[in-house]
């Protein structure tokens, strides 16, 4: 797993069309923006097992 930091409004880029945004920081809660083209699915992991049937997907 690559860990970054990052502050407010920074941003990181997976293989150049992936944009995650640092949109909000309060306490212990992040707010991320994700610019993904729209054949790629971005889930929250415990939205992705339920489609998936429990399966694990997101983890490495």
């Amino acid at each position: 797993m690559l860990v970054l930091s990052r502050k407010k409004n920074e941003v990181i880029v997976i293989d150049r069309n992936i944009r995650v945004t640092v949109v909000k920081i309060v306490g212990n809660k992040v707010r991320l923006g994700i610019e993904a083209p729209r054949q790629v699915s971005v889930d929250r992991l415990e939205v992705s097992e339920r489609k998936n049937g429990g399966s694990r997907n997101g983890s490495r």
